[in-house]
C-alpha cells in the first residue's frame, strides 16, 4: 500500500471534518425543529405523543405500516427523521409553520399507495406527516354528502355509506386500503367514471391547511385554489384535511362478472370488438380488460388470456340483453353474472369472497404486499388486429407486465378537460396500466421487473396517445421525469406536468405561484413555481 501524501492527508481530513460538521448541523435543525413543534403544542391537544424518532420504539412499526410497495422498504431505503402522526389540525399547522421556518422538506403520506413512494421517501432529509388518525367519515344522507378526512381509505368510505344506505355510493378505486387523501387529490377514478366521472368531479368542499398554516374551506381559499387540489395533486399545495363528496345514487341491485379467454378462445377477436364498443355501451356498464401471460393448453408454451370485469348499475336480465346486442362475442351467459348490492360489489371487485362480511373494508392493511412498478397510457383509436397480434407476441416474449384498460366514454367524454386539473377527457378510448408485481427484495429484482415494464411500454408507443404521450398522475412514474433535489423547477416540472395535466399545467403553475411561493409543499413531481420566482425568498 501506497503512502498517503501530505495534501491527500489534509483532504481526507477536511472531508472527514466537513461531514462531521454537515451532520453536526443536520442534528442541530432537527433538534431545533423538534423543539419548534413542542413549543406550538396546544394543552388540548399535545403534539408530544404524535411523534416518532429513530429513537422511538414504535419507530419503524408506524413507518412500515403503511408502506405499500416492498420496493421502498429496503434497509438502504432514505428514512425520515421524523414521523408526525397528527390526531388533530393544530399538529398539522404547526408542522407546516415549522418545517417552513427552517425549509425542511415534508412528506405528507394518507394510505401509502404512492407508486413511486413519494409520500414517505426522498433523497433530502425529510419529515413524513402521517394523517392515518384524521380517518372520520360523516355521511349525511338527507344531503346525500359525506365529509371525509384525508387518512379514511376508500374500504371505510364505502362502508360507512353502506351503513347509511342501500341506494347510495361513491365513485372511486377498487382497491380499499387505497387513502382518500392522494386518490382524490389525483383525480381518482373506478368502475362509475362512465356514469359519474372522476371521484375529484363529485368534490364539493374541502378543509385545507395552507403555507402559512391558515385552515381554510371552499370559500376562504377560492375557486382557483379549489378547482387545483380536485385533480392537481394537493401536496403540490398545502394538507388537505378533509373532502366534502357528493354521494351518488346506485341501483339495490347491481352486476358483475369475470370471464376469461385466452387465445385459444378466441381472445383476439373478442378484444378486438371489446375495442371498438367498450366505450359507446350505456354509461351503467363498465368493463375492464385484463391482459397477463398463462399457461397454454398445449404444453409448454404460454399464451395471453383476455379478462373481462365488469360492473353494471342493474339486474342480470338487462344486463344480458345489452350483451347479447352490443357485444356478442363475448358469449356471455346467465350463470356468468353475479347479482349483489353495490357494497358487495366493491368485495367482488378486491377479490374478496363476495359472502364476507363487508366490515371487512375497514381493514387498512392490504391482503398482499409486493414490490412493484406502475406505469400508465392512453389510447386515442383502436388497435388493428395485427397491432393485438404483435403486442401478444411481446407479451409472451416478456412474460412479466400485465395491462389493464378500462375504458371511456358516457360522462368521461362529456366533462370537459378543464372543469378540474384532470384533462384527459373527450378523445380517449381507454386508459392502459402497466403492473409488474414481484416478491424478490433488492435492486437487481427491482431493475430486472422494472426494465420488462418499460420494454412493453416502449413497444406500445405507435398506439397510444403522443405530442405528449399523456399520463395519469395516480399512477405515478418517475420515469416521466424529475426535479433535482425534490424542490422542482419549472423546467424539470414541466417535462412530467405536461404529461399527466396536458394544456392545464401551466394554470396549475400559476395557482402554485400564488399560495405557495416559496416552493415550501414539494416533491420530485409537485408543480413548480414560476420561473422568476424560482430564486424567489418568500415575502
Amino acid at each position: 500500500m501506497g503512502i498517503l501524501r501530505p495534501v491527500a492527508v489534509v483532504t481526507t481530513l477536511s472531508t472527514i471534518l466537513l461531514s462531521i460538521l454537515w451532520r453536526a448541523t443536520l442534528d442541530l435543525a432537527q433538534e431545533t425543529f423538534l423543539q419548534c413543534l413542542l413549543e406550538n403544542s396546544l394543552r388540548s391537544h399535545p403534539i408530544s405523543a404524535a411523534i416518532y424518532t429513530p429513537q422511538s420504539s414504535s419507530y419503524s412499526s408506524v413507518l412500515e405500516s403503511y408502506i405499500r410497495n416492498l420496493r421502498f422498504n429496503e434497509t438502504s431505503t432514505p428514512k425520515p427523521f421524523l414521523i408526525l402522526t397528527a390526531s388533530h389540525e393544530s399538529h398539522i399547522q404547526a408542522a407546516v409553520l415549522c418545517a417552513k421556518k427552517q425549509d425542511i422538506q415534508m412528506k405528507v403520506r394518507s394510505g401509502g399507495h404512492d407508486y413511486e413512494g413519494l409520500s414517505y421517501v426522498s433523497t433530502v432529509p425529510f419529515f413524513v406527516l402521517d394523517m392515518f388518525n384524521l380517518r372520520s367519515v360523516d355521511v349525511d344522507i338527507g344531503n346525500e354528502t359525506a365529509w371525509v378526512q384525508t387518512g379514511a381509505t376508500l374500504g371505510e368510505v364505502y362502508y360507512r355509506i353502506a351503513e347509511r344506505s342501500n341506494i347510495h355510493g361513491f365513485p372511486a378505486g377498487v382497491c380499499p386500503t387505497v387513502g382518500v387523501g392522494g386518490h382524490l387529490s389525483g383525480a381518482g377514478y373506478g368502475n362509475m367514471m362512465r356514469k359519474y366521472g372522476v371521484s375529484a368531479d363529485n368534490i364539493i368542499d374541502a378543509q385545507f391547511i395552507d403555507a402559512n398554516g391558515r385552515l381554510l374551506d371552499r370559500k376562504s381559499m377560492g375557486e382557483e385554489l379549489f378547482w387545483a387540489i380536485r385533480g392537481g395533486g394537493g401536496a403540490s399545495f398545502g394538507v388537505i384535511l378533509a373532502y366534502k363528496i357528493k354521494l351518488v345514487r346506485v341501483p339495490q341491485k347491481v352486476t358483475s362478472f369475470q370471464v376469461e379467454r385466452t387465445l385459444e378462445e378466441n381472445a383476439t377477436d373478442i378484444v378486438d370488438q371489446w375495442q371498438h364498443v367498450a366505450d359507446k355501451l350505456p354509461e351503467e356498464l363498465f368493463i375492464r380488460l385484463a391482459l397477463d401471460v398463462v399457461n397454454s393448453s398445449r404444453s409448454g408454451e404460454k399464451t395471453v388470456r383476455a379478462s373481462f370485469i365488469s360492473l353494471f348499475l342493474g339486474d342480470s336480465e338487462t344486463l344480458l340483453s345489452i350483451m347479447n346486442e352490443r357485444f356478442p362475442k363475448l358469449g356471455l351467459s346467465k350463470s356468468d353474472c353475479i347479482e349483489t348490492s353495490w357494497v358487495r360489489s366493491v368485495l367482488f371487485w378486491a377479490d374478496i369472497p363476495i359472502e364476507t362480511k363487508i366490515d371487512v373494508l375497514l381493514d387498512r392493511t392490504p391482503q398482499t404486499l409486493v414490490s412493484l412498478k406502475r406505469k400508465s397510457d392512453y389510447v386515442k383509436e383502436p388497435i388493428p388486429k395485427a397491432g393485438l397480434e404483435g403486442i401478444w407476441k411481446r407479451m409472451i416474449e416478456l412474460q412479466v407486465p400485465k395491462m389493464f384498460f378500462n375504458p371511456y366514454g358516457g360522462k368521461m367524454a362529456e366533462i370537459p378537460s378543464t372543469k378540474i386539473p384532470f384533462p384527459h377527457r373527450a378523445g380517449n378510448l381507454w386508459k392502459i396500466q402497466y403492473l409488474a408485481n414481484w416478491n424478490e427484495s433488492g435492486i437487481e429484482a427491482a431493475n430486472h421487473h422494472i426494465g420488462l415494464t418499460r420494454k412493453l411500454y416502449d413497444y406500445m408507443t405507435p398506439f397510444v396517445s403522443r405530442n405528449p404521450r399523456e399520463a395519469y398522475l395516480n399512477y405515478r412514474d418517475v420515469d416521466l421525469g424529475t426535479s433535482y433535489n425534490g424542490k422542482p423547477v419549472y423546467s424539470e416540472g414541466r417535462v412530467y406536468g405536461i404529461r399527466y395535466f396536458k394544456g392545464n399545467f401551466d394554470r396549475l403553475v400559476q395557482i402554485k405561484s400564488k399560495v405557495d411561493p416559496s416552493n415550501f409543499f414539494r416533491n420530485e413531481q409537485s408543480i413548480p413555481v414560476l420561473p422568476y420566482q424560482e430564486n424567489r425568498d418568500d415575502q
